[in-house]
This record gives structure tokens, sequence and C-alpha cells, in this order.
């Protein structure tokens, strides 16, 4: 069965360890930022920032304030953006997890376009000719460890495995935060372009948190559109269409790969909570 991760922003404190952690495990380099008026740090994703933690201070119905969290990372979509407009199949899905292979990524940056969640980004310097982002700590997976967000986070918000068994956890916990008074609460990316491979248990609609609503794939128009982009940036000369093709065709030939079972979490201790 396919694994997921779900993020349940109800338990989120804002605490950053799993923006923390996936810096280390990924040997990520710190970025320099500066204080723009809020307490969320970086203020966005970037090249070697694959994971942080945004912010949302919010007025809710009959002037209650709330302050609220999200981790911010790559959805691993199964209907995928940057999979679909890829022209050298450097974006591609390995077992339920999107991966950007850089030795074949030539920067062209459409998958950073083309991304509803805005996602992918490009290196800078002499790393600007490859788009980076989450790769689901695929190393650990294959051993069957939980992600380091996962295993990182202190309060359980963030949690790995199969699937179809967090789609339940997740419209469970929906229906207890609607028992507590959260009428908005919803489980987002269960059915989402094709099934998200990272699910967020929301207290608020999606768009409070930054999410679209109705995330789409992009137009043919635009899928169709790297072929001009790729003779106008005369990469012709350097890598041979034919080769392209052929990897995009064996790519999309391969068999779905096993994902080893995953050790899980200790039950939570905790009782049970709003936001």
């Amino acid at each position: 069965m396919p694994n997921a991760t779900l993020i349940d922003v109800s338990k989120c404190t804002g605490c950053r360890a799993c923006q923390v952690a996936c810096k280390a495990w990924n040997d990520l380099p710190a970025e320099e930022t500066s204080c723009f008026g809020c307490y969320e740090n970086p203020p966005d994703l970037s090249a070697n920032t694959w994971s942080r933690v945004a912010f949302y201070e919010v007025e809710r119905e009959g002037g209650e304030l709330a302050w609220l969290f999200r981790s911010v990372r790559c959805m691993h979509c199964t209907d995928a953006s940057c999979a679909e407009v890829c022209p050298t199949g450097a974006a591609s899905r390995v077992g339920n997890t999107l991966v950007i292979d850089e030795e074949w990524c030539i920067g062209c940056g459409y998958c950073e376009t083309a991304c509803p969640f805005h996602v992918p980004r490009l290196g800078e310097g002499a790393a600007k000719a490859s788009a980076r982002k989450c790769w689901r700590c695929a190393d650990r997976v294959a051993d069957g460890k939980q992600p380091a967000c996962a295993s990182a986070c202190p309060t359980g918000a963030i949690s790995y495995g199969d699937r179809n068994a967090l789609v339940a956890t997740g419209n469970d916990r929906v229906a207890a935060l609607k028992n507590i008074g959260l009428s908005d609460a919803n489980l987002y990316g269960d059915v989402q372009l094709g099934g998200l491979g990272v699910m967020y248990v929301l207290t608020d609609p999606p768009s409070v948190f930054g999410l679209p609503e109705a995330p789409r794939v992009p137009t043919q128009t635009v899928i169709g559109s790297w072929f001009a982009g790729l003779l106008t940036a005369g990469v012709v000369a350097a890598v041979p269409f034919w080769l392209l093709f052929r990897r995009k065709e064996a790519l999309a030939a391969q068999a779905p790969v096993e994902e080893a079972p995953v050790e899980q979490p200790p039950p939570e201790q905790t009782s049970e909570g709003g936001e």
C-alpha cells in the first residue's frame, strides 16, 4: 500500500523541530535571513530550505484570535505538475514520493512555475542549474525509518505511514475538532490532484493556511511550452532530444517501487485538544 504523510495543524506548536531536522538530516546549509515583522523564519522555501513552519494570525467569527501554524513542504502529488512539465524526466516518482534528480535537471524552472503549491526552487550560483525540494527522506524511508521531520515532531503532529490508515485517522480527527466547535475543520489532500502524498488536518479553510482550495495541473499549453523553451535555451546542443524522450519513456515504464514497512512512533499519551 502507498505511504503518505499526515500533518495535524491542531497539534502543531510552531516549535520548528521539523524544520531543523530537515536541515540536519539533509546537510542543508544555513541561510542568512532578516527580521521582517513576523516570528516565522525563514520567510520562504529555497533550494537550501525544503521545509519551514508558516505562522498565521487569524480572527475567527466572534472576534476570536487564533495563532495557527503549518509545516510547508512538497506535497508529493499523485497528479504532479512538476513531473508533467519536466522535459528531462528529472522530476519523477519513486514509490509514492516525488524526487528531482539533480544530475538530469537542466534548471529550466518549469517545475517551479507549474507547481500549484510553489514548492520547487532553483539554486543560486554554482547550484543554479538544479531545482531542489523535499524528497521525504527517501534514504531513511527505504531503511524502514520515519522521515526526519516526523521523528523530530514532539507533539505527534506529523505522521508517516499507510495512506489509507492516515486518511481514516485524519477524518476521525476532523470529526473530533468539529465536536469541540471548530466547524471549519477539514482534511486537505485526500482527493486533491489524485490524492496528495502530504495531507493536512486543518482547523480552518485551506485558504487561511495559504493552500489553494482546488489545485490543478497545468494546462496543455503550459506542458507543451517547454519545447520552445529548450530551443531558445540552446539545450539541444547539450542534451539530445532522443535521449530526453527515452528517459521519460523509461521512467513511465518503471514498475511501482514497494516501500519498506515504516517504524511507527509509540502511542500518543497526551489528551485530545483543540488548536
